[in-house]
């Protein structure tokens, strides 16, 4: 499990191997990750954007960068959280993942909320 928190943002992320869609033989892996991101601090800040760096067993690098998360541009005020699954496939049986939230503040402030690294691995793949 992956949790970091930056300026108040607190962002927890575990991920889960989807043997029933995964494909092995054809090279396809697919994970599911759940993340909760919570403001723990003392402003309202709004995630705007998200940048992901997901690496392959074979140090391939994909970046993927977009606007809000599952279609979604949640404010959270302070104590409140937002929690979603999305899933990334790959074409080995182990990767990572990390990246950030873009968020701004409602003064206009803005900041990276880090997500810090955690594993997409199929069961028994990492000894």
């Amino acid at each position: 499990m992956s949790d970091t928190t930056t300026r108040g943002i607190r962002v927890q992320v575990e991920s889960f191997y989807d043997e029933e869609r995964s494909q092995p033989a054809q090279e396809h892996y697919l994970f599911f990750y759940q993340v909760r991101i919570s403001n723990q601090g003392n402003e309202t800040a709004q995630l705007v954007s998200r940048e992901w760096i997901i690496t392959d067993a074979q140090g391939r690098q994909q970046r993927v960068q977009g606007p809000g998360v599952v279609g979604e541009q949640p404010v959270l005020g302070p104590g409140e959280a937002f929690e979603y699954t999305s899933f990334c496939p790959l074409p080995t049986p182990v990767g990572t993942m990390h990246g950030s939230y873009q968020m701004v503040t409602r003064t206009g402030d803005r900041f990276d909320a880090e997500i810090a690294p955690f594993s997409l691995a199929m069961p028994h793949a990492v000894n």
